[in-house]
């Protein structure tokens, strides 16, 4: 990508500038070395009794609370409308998508984002049906904060467990309060819409996420799992599916074909009837 160096920063270029070299020092400062001087590897879970902890606690709330509450969603809700609600839901997080690309200097797929959210809104009623993917060349994107972060080269820092949230880093949840603020029902509010708006997309993203079940329940240390999985996920967001890969690292190869397994089961299998109750979340 080209950048025009013919022209000063201005304020809000030098103020991103600053903030990303911070972060970067304050991300990556804490390495050591070995006793020969050679690097010595991070460890990217050092909170895990506490990030253990709050998994346990998420799992409670998650197999009495939400599960079931996303297993009936998935059974009795029609088909058609979930995938409406869906469609619902992914629209309206493209705004922040567009932000992100721009940010991130990708003006062609911000280009086309912005015109996917315009002929969704306007044609799709309000992006319940998904126009723009029929017959067009219109792409899926998902962007957010913490790919900007690490796109401008803020390194994820430690893993978090975040009670009712779940999986983040430490780069990721501010980003996720500051994703926050480009939600058009952060700026929406009129009663009870926006909290039934929230709780449903709650549920859809865990009926979405039923046919992993059955993948945690057998799985040794599901913790470790949703770990491995969610650090690569990002890594995989961040540099756009091409990321370094460690050719010695067998366990996130597991992780990595277990998921993409999961990804190929068959279209009319139902989530509900794909989950099994696993022990853990």
């Amino acid at each position: 990508m080209s950048r025009n160096m013919s022209s000063p920063p201005g304020p809000l270029t030098r103020w991103l500038a600053a903030a990303v070299a911070l972060a970067t020092l304050a991300l990556g400062g804490c390495a050591t070395t070995n006793a020969d001087g050679t690097p010595r590897e991070r460890n990217p879970d050092p909170f895990e009794p506490v990030n253990r902890g709050v998994f346990r606690f998420n799992d409670t709330i998650d197999r009495y609370a939400l599960r079931p509450v996303a297993k009936v969603y998935a059974q009795y809700t029609p088909k058609l409308v979930q995938q409406g609600v869906g469609n619902f839901f992914f629209n309206l997080g493209t705004p922040t998508t567009i932000l992100h690309q721009f940010l991130q200097g990708k003006f062609k797929e911000g280009c086309q984002d912005t015109a996917r959210f315009v002929m969704n809104t306007t044609l799709g009623w309000g992006g319940v049906i998904d126009v723009a993917s029929g017959g067009t060349s219109l792409p899926k994107h998902e962007e957010d904060s913490g790919q900007t972060l690490g796109w401008w080269g803020v390194p994820p820092g430690p893993f978090l467990m975040l009670p009712f949230l779940g999986p983040a880093t430490v780069r990721d949840t501010p980003a996720r309060i500051a994703d926050d603020f480009t939600q058009p029902f952060r700026w929406y509010d009129s009663g009870a819409e926006r909290w039934f708006s929230l709780g449903l997309s709650f549920v859809d993203r865990r009926a979405r996420y039923l046919p992993l079940d059955k993948t945690l329940a057998q799985t040794y240390d599901p913790y470790a799992f949703i770990r491995n999985a969610y650090l690569q996920r990002r890594q995989y967001a961040v540099f756009d599916g091409n990321p370094p890969v460690d050719p010695n690292d067998d366990e996130a190869s597991w992780t990595e074909e277990a998921l993409r397994e999961d990804d190929a089961a068959p279209a009319d299998e139902t989530p509900a009837d794909a989950a099994s109750p696993p022990e853990s979340k």
